[in-house]
């Protein structure tokens, strides 16, 4: 994990970046405790070694196409598909298959710690994400404004996995606070309820949640998007249970941690 620095910032885009969506205001300034954040999404092994060890089992993403992660016991788990990369981010995943993940984490480090009552690991705020994700800086995406080329995987990002498939958690260089693929390749969930704007989010950077939301935030954008959503600011919401098409099969995650 990589380890956030205290700091504040502008969330949210002005009203000139290209390909802005109004759910991206209004501005407003966020102060944030130091953080850690994983390097890279969870990859396909690393959830993978979950599966084997729980037999947690995620609904299918697609059930048209039947693509599913598969975890039938016995110490055995398949990824969605039947040659599926190491480093691959682990996709095909809803909110509630991310915090699954967490929660298994959060035991094995109670049990390390001698059976402390909380883990300290948990899905990033919409905040935090969208601090690491810019870096320090204050551009549409960390390395400037415009899309350029090879800094992403998208639908336009000029990669040799544009809009065909996933590529590594590591295939693009890191951003300034050493953090890889942020943006593109695979959406990201956040702990955040979905709102549609930022008329009373919280200044502190905590996650702004709520009883019984039907959709959480996701964010970074995937392969199969346009640029416009490869942008630190860009975001949108999709169900916990899976329930839309193109955030389920192109979802996963990075494991946020509270520091002390």
């Amino acid at each position: 994990m990589v380890g956030i620095p205290a700091g504040e910032f502008l969330m949210g885009s002005p009203a000139n970046e290209k390909g802005r969506f109004d759910t991206e205001g209004p501005l407003h300034r966020v102060s944030l405790k130091a953080f850690a954040l994983g390097k890279y999404d969870v990859t396909s092994e690393q959830f993978l070694t979950f599966l084997r060890e729980t037999g947690y089992q995620p609904a299918p993403c697609n059930s048209i196409l039947k693509m599913k992660w598969n975890s039938p016991g016995d110490g055995r788990a398949y990824p969605p598909y039947d040659v599926e990369p190491r480093r691959w981010p682990a996709v095909c995943l809803d909110w509630k298959d991310a915090n699954a993940y967490i929660a298994w984490l959060n035991t094995k480090a109670r049990h390390s710690a001698g059976g402390a009552a909380n883990g300290p690991y948990r899905l990033p705020s919409e905040a935090e994400w969208e601090f690491a994700a810019r870096g320090g800086t204050a551009t549409a995406r960390w390395w400037g404004n415009e899309i350029g080329s090879g800094n992403a995987n998208c639908n336009g990002c000029g990669s040799k996995w544009d809009d065909s498939e996933l590529s590594d958690v590591d295939s693009f260089a890191p951003n300034p606070f050493g953090l890889y693929g942020m943006l593109g390749n695979a959406w990201q969930w956040t702990q955040d309820c979905w709102h549609q704007n930022y008329v009373g989010a919280p200044a502190n950077g905590s996650a702004w949640t709520e009883k019984n939301c039907g959709k959480h935030v996701l964010r970074g954008g995937s392969w199969d998007n346009l640029p416009i959503f490869i942008r630190a600011a860009a975001r949108s919401g999709g169900g916990a249970d899976g329930g839309e098409y193109d955030y389920s099969s192109l979802a996963g995650f990075r494991v946020a941690r509270t520091l002390p």
